[in-house]
């Protein structure tokens, strides 16, 4: 009796695992992409996936689907290990009814986050879905709401993560951009809110799928995508290194990890890196890589406002997030989607309890009629507030320019930057020297006639202007600035200032939630 019981038992098993048939597999396959579990077990440590809700299936029996039902009912949920660290995971299974959300299934994904959440433990949601089962109606859109609720209510709680490989249309898109972090892959996905159907229809636009919402489109325009990954293989090592560097949740520390790369390290290479003409661009990557353990940094939207660079890197072990002007682009000038980009990373490594290191090259906030009809006061604003609400330990550099507001805004000691270090060539003031002296000498200038010696006039006073404040020492002589340091010794400095902020603490005042400028 017991022996048919089990024999019963691994039929199901067997046939749950097959998801919608042989058939729908191997035409998964043939797309390039994987199914559901194979995912999970290629994302997971092997032998480790315990898989909750196998033996669930759909209620619905209108429009036929009493005559049609799978084990599972199109997710796969459960929990398990990456480098033996516990993390909570569904992933949508196409191979069913096309992926789509029911009743049943959005009860199997709320249930995994409500664990998460109970124990403290990262989400992982793997996204390859046509969007709501219509046969479904409104018990489909309620489960989508469900799940945002838990995506909401898990934000700054537990790191989530959303994998987009497949379709993610209509409400569906609004779980991964409530999530921290979003991974798609090429050309096996795509985001929209409406499809090309409905966008002809309306605005009689014609556009493909990859067109209005592939991974390049919301990786380099939108900002909706965090990583692009060449395949989902690529995408599941992001996945999994990405995890290596965060905690399991807010009320824990970043792991850390051993480093045979001395905190003494000097790098002679920083010490020539600033060019001698003021206009002229360098990598600030070089100089990231110069500093942090072993030069490995894991950068985070690379191709979405590459005017400011974001990313994860050590520092003698401790796991940091970087923040840093680009003066190889738009010479790191601050616009709307660079204050955006950077925004929500520092306001994610504050909940996370990831301290942040910030390199500053900055010549102000980009100027014109579409950033300021664009809201670049409140995209701007966004920036400002994270860095000022932020109570993790706050580490700031100043290499070159530090101009106006940007100046500011970018983690100034007045938005309670902890250690504030500048290079010997950083140039802090309100404005660029031809710019400043155009103002202040405006009425002398124009009362000289001759446009060579107006000229020699107009050299002279930004010289003057230059040696007064294009230098760090002013901000120095007020305590704006700690310490100005030799370039090279930059990355023994910064690890320093780490080690001494180990035990900060920083208070908000009492509130039931701010009121963020968006």
């Amino acid at each position: 009796m017991l022996q048919e019981k089990i024999k019963e038992l691994t039929g199901l098993r067997e046939k749950a695992r097959l998801g919608g048939g042989e058939k729908r597999i191997d035409s998964q396959h043939k797309k390039g992409k994987y199914t559901a579990r194979e995912r999970i077990n290629l994302l997971l440590d092997e032998g480790s996936f315990e898989e909750f809700d196998m033996f669930v299936t759909h209620r619905c029996s209108d429009f036929g689907l009493n005559e049609q039902s799978f084990l599972s009912d199109g997710v796969v949920t459960g929990y398990g290990t990456i480098d033996g660290r516990l993390v909570y995971v569904f992933a949508q299974d196409f191979t069913v009814f096309g992926g789509s959300l029911s009743e049943m299934y959005a009860q199997k994904i709320c249930k995994v986050m409500d664990k998460a959440m109970k124990v403290g433990a990262p989400i992982v949601g793997i996204n390859d879905s046509g969007g709501a089962r219509i046969q479904e109606g409104v018990k489909s859109l309620g489960g989508y709401a469900e799940i945002f609720q838990r995506n909401i209510l898990a934000s700054g709680v537990v790191p989530q993560i959303s994998a987009i490989f497949g379709p993610c249309a209509g409400g569906a898109v609004y779980s991964p951009a409530l999530t921290d972090f979003t991974i798609m892959s090429k050309k096996t996905s795509y985001m929209f809110i409406t499809g090309p159907k409905v966008v002809k229809t309306v605005t009689g636009e014609t556009v493909t799928e990859e067109e209005l919402g592939g991974a390049f489109v919301h990786g380099t325009k939108s900002g909706a995508t965090h990583f692009i990954a060449d395949d989902e293989n690529e995408g599941i090592l992001l996945i999994r290194k990405l995890l290596s560097y965060l905690p399991q949740n807010n009320l824990e520390d970043p792991p850390y990890n051993e480093t045979d790369d001395p905190i003494d390290r000097l790098d002679d290479l920083l010490n020539e890196i600033i060019p001698q003409n003021p206009n002229k661009p360098y990598d600030i990557k070089d100089v990231i890589h110069s500093i942090v353990d072993s030069g490995e940094f894991f950068e985070v939207m690379r191709n979405f406002a590459p005017n400011i660079v974001i990313g994860f890197a050590r520092m003698n072990g401790m796991s940091v997030g970087m923040v840093a002007n680009q003066p190889n682009y738009l010479a790191g000038v601050l616009d709307i989607n660079a204050s955006r980009k950077a925004a929500r990373f520092v306001r994610f490594c504050d909940a996370f309890n990831i301290p942040i290191i910030t390199l500053v090259d900055v010549p102000g906030f980009l100027p014109g009629t579409a950033q300021e009809y664009g809201g670049i006061i409140l995209h701007g604003a966004k920036l400002l507030y994270a860095y000022g609400e932020a109570t993790i330990p706050k580490i700031t550099v100043i290499l070159r320019k530090a101009y106006g507001g940007a100046y500011d805004v970018m983690s100034s000691k007045h938005l309670r930057g902890d250690i504030n270090y500048a290079w010997p060539t950083a140039e802090i003031a309100v404005m660029g020297p031809r710019g400043a002296i155009e103002i202040i000498h405006a009425k002398e200038a124009q009362s000289i006639t001759d446009e060579t010696l107006k000229a020699e006039f107009l050299k002279e006073k930004e010289e003057e202007y230059r040696n007064k404040f294009a230098n760090p020492y002013v901000a120095a002589r007020l305590g704006y600035i700690d310490d100005i340091i030799e370039p090279r010794n930059t990355r023994f400095r910064v690890i320093r200032a780490l080690q001494s902020l180990a035990t900060k603490k920083d208070v908000n005042p009492p509130k039931k939630h701010s009121n963020l400028p968006l």
